[in-house]
């Protein structure tokens, strides 16, 4: 097909987190306008053109700078070659100053809300990011506060941008009873977090929140998500101090397959983010019919309407408060387990894969 659109997969690898969630089931449904996918892992139904695999976040910070200068110098001559006229990126990254047209997503700016000192995501986040979105024929983003973010932040026309809110896989996220798992112990009542172990995630006012439960001591708090050498150690020590090491475990990164169960078993999904682009472990535990306790801040409310209990996320006694309805009062977990349900049938990849086709389609 002559002019193909080009999606850029260059930061997928095989510990998908939301990111590598995301651009792999709005791939599957650009069938229709042909694309070719840059890939180090061929998909089977989709035309595939090989790239390097040593590009994505399992490489740490010299993968992201190999795929930095891959992008600059290399895709401008796979764009050539392959006679296209638009690259999508499923993240803000693109060829700067060439003749490459490209329309990127943008998920948040998270690094600029709370900017780490002598990080190189802020500086990234200052100065190339706003580059990529000027230079871009479209933004799509993932909320209406992401879109709120990128005009605030740098300047760019709301005309610009277009939110296109993400989904889940309604084949794999469903409610599911426990079975026995050598890795997860899924009998015992628990809470459970689900995400990354950064500062803003807020997991420390998790934990201090968990400590005011009344009988603490017959729940449990299970942290999923990869540990963080920057950041677990001190939430480890935390737990330490408040003598909770036999309620709070860190999980680890929990593979897909095992994700459903873990949400579908616990007391509630509890994320109590400072903020979110959009929060995928909200609409994933949703889908499974757990009852969910997360921010009333950002996109959060846009994702969860009023099938979430929503708390002040800086506020650890209303973090506790929620909490502990969620184990007293039986009516309402029911309740919100009902609402999560009803909420997540109103998401879907198919739907999100249109919209984004739609979006780039008055593009190529």
């Amino acid at each position: 097909m002559k002019n193909p659109i080009l999606i850029n997969l260059s930061v997928i690898f095989n510990k998908p987190t939301g990111i590598a969630t995301y651009a792999l089931n709005v791939a599957q449904h650009l069938q229709s306008i042909h694309p070719i996918l840059l890939t180090a892992n061929q998909q089977s139904n989709l035309q595939c053109y090989s790239i390097p695999n040593n590009m994505t976040p399992a490489e740490g910070s010299k993968g992201h700078l190999r795929r930095l200068l891959w992008t600059q110098w290399q895709l401008p001559n796979i764009y050539k070659q392959l006679q296209s006229n638009l690259i999508y990126s499923p993240i803000p990254e693109a060829p700067l100053y060439t003749k490459c047209r490209y329309a990127v997503m943008c998920h948040d700016l998270i690094p600029l809300r709370f900017p780490q000192q002598f990080s190189p995501l802020t500086n990234y986040f200052r100065y190339l990011v706003p580059q990529v979105l000027k230079q871009a024929e479209h933004i799509i983003c993932n909320s209406e506060s992401t879109a709120k973010d990128i005009t605030n932040y740098y300047g760019i026309d709301a005309k610009k941008i277009t939110p296109i809110l993400l989904a889940y896989d309604t084949s794999h996220f469903y409610p599911q009873s426990p079975e026995k798992n050598a890795n997860l112990e899924l009998d015992k009542p628990y809470f459970l977090y689900l995400g990354r172990h950064d500062p803003y995630k807020n997991i420390a006012r998790l934990i201090t929140a968990f400590t005011k439960i009344k009988n603490n001591q017959d729940y449990y708090l299970y942290i999923a998500g990869s540990t963080d050498p920057r950041f677990t150690p001190q939430l480890q020590q935390q737990v330490l101090e408040l003598n909770l090491t036999q309620q709070v475990k860190f999980l680890d990164y929990i593979s897909y397959q095992e994700l459903p169960q873990l949400l579908s078993n616990s007391l509630a999904l509890v994320y109590p983010t400072l903020w979110e682009g959009f929060g995928l472990p909200v609409l994933e535990a949703m889908a499974c019919g757990t009852a969910v306790i997360t921010s009333n801040l950002a996109s959060l409310p846009e994702v969860t309407g009023d099938a979430a209990i929503l708390i002040n996320p800086y506020n650890v006694l209303e973090i506790t408060n929620a909490m502990t309805e969620i184990i007293e009062n039986q009516k309402m977990r029911s309740h919100f387990q009902k609402l999560s349900l009803a909420r997540a049938k109103l998401f879907s990849w198919a739907k999100t894969g249109e919209q984004t086709k739609t979006v780039l389609q008055q593009f190529m």
